[in-house]
């Protein structure tokens, strides 16, 4: 097997591997200088949160490819602007960067890839959006399809009582007819005619069909002559019949504005009217509750005439037949009187 031949390497490139080989070498001994003097725990909560800022990192790279694949490629020219910039994430200064010293071309890459918070914002909720559409458009074609399976299972189920039916019809009408006569005439006519008068019912239910489908063909028709209409009058509307469609309208905004204004005053006409009648209404309820005192003084006064007319009457018997007690006791008296003059004018 052929190796390819080692590249000789030029000497701008030899320069820059040998700068960017010094550069590692000098930010690593840097960290290093930087982490010695750290402790284990204070090792292991920076590992805990370099650890969070990479799958925070990861979460975003993965929502910005998410992003850019779904752009189109003239979409990407010019979406974000070059010139703000910032931080791929805002979890601070890190720990061990104040030694660091950056080359002019990095630091230019990563002004060129970097992005602000407000750019970040805009895609997350733009990648919130787009999520949510997928989510209603799979819950749409979830439901179609739901409905779809719905549909089919009702159609096998009234299916399968149509043809349990017909089984058992057939049972009935031509299989008991057969096992009683069997090689009879009569058996296979009515096999024939049972098959015939399927196929009948199956020609009549097909000219149904095909009747309502002509009629359905029609009313379409008929619905894309309209709609063809429609357009052909939209297309034929001018200038001027949009001027005088603009004339229109204002003329019925003002009528509008008067009806307003009517309907206004017919609205203070109405609260004034109802003010009134509230006025009557209390005055009608003050009114009613007099009467219904008066009405009660009338009924107890009535009572206690009623009641001193009869102890009038009462009283008026009394009187009489004490008179009549006193008339009789007179009666006596004279009568005895009278008896007793005349023995008087005898002695």
């Amino acid at each position: 097997m052929d190796y390819p031949a080692p590249r000789l390497l030029t000497d701008d490139e030899s320069e820059r591997d040998s700068i960017r080989t010094g550069e590692s070498r000098e930010i690593g001994e840097e960290v290093l200088q930087d982490l010695a003097p750290l402790a284990l725990p204070e090792l292991r909560s920076m590992v805990h949160e370099m650890s969070h800022a990479n799958s925070v990192l990861k979460l975003e790279a993965a929502m910005f490819e998410k992003f850019f694949n779904r752009m189109e490629p003239r979409d990407l020219t010019g979406h974000l602007p070059p010139d703000r910039h910032g931080s791929s994430l805002d979890l601070g200064p890190a720990v061990y960067s104040r030694g660091r010293r950056k080359s002019k071309s990095r630091i230019t890459a990563d002004r060129l890839i970097c992005l602000t918070v407000e750019q970040k914002c805009d895609l997350a909720q733009r990648e919130l959006e787009e999520t949510r559409e997928d989510i209603q458009r799979m819950k749409e074609n979830s439901e179609r399809v739901l409905q779809n399976y719905l549909a089919a299972l009702e159609e096998a189920d009234i299916r399968v009582v149509d043809i349990k039916k017909a089984i058992v019809d057939f049972e009935k009408d031509i299989v008991n007819t057969i096992t009683k006569k069997k090689g009879s005439i009569i058996a296979s006519d009515k096999v024939l005619r049972y098959m015939e008068d399927k196929i009948r019912s199956r020609d009549v239910l097909k000219e149904k069909i095909r009747l309502k489908n002509d009629s359905l063909k029609v009313q379409k028709k008929k619905m894309q002559m309209q709609l063809r209409q429609k357009e052909e009058l939209g297309e034929a509307l001018h200038e001027v019949d949009f001027q005088q469609l603009k004339i229109e309208n204002a003329q019925f905004l003002e009528k509008i504005e008067e009806r307003n204004q009517d309907l206004l005053r017919q609205k203070m006409t109405v609260g004034n009217a109802l003010q009134i009648l509230n006025f009557y209404k209390r005055k009608l309820q003050t009114t009613t509750s007099m009467a219904t005192r008066l009405v009660k003084d009338i009924a107890q006064r009535k009572e206690s005439l009623e009641k001193i007319e009869r102890e009038g009457i009462l009283v008026e018997k009394m009187a009489l037949q004490s008179y009549r007690s006193v008339w009789q006791k007179a009666k006596l008296a004279s009568h005895e009187l009278q008896a007793l003059l005349p023995e008087q004018v005898a002695r």
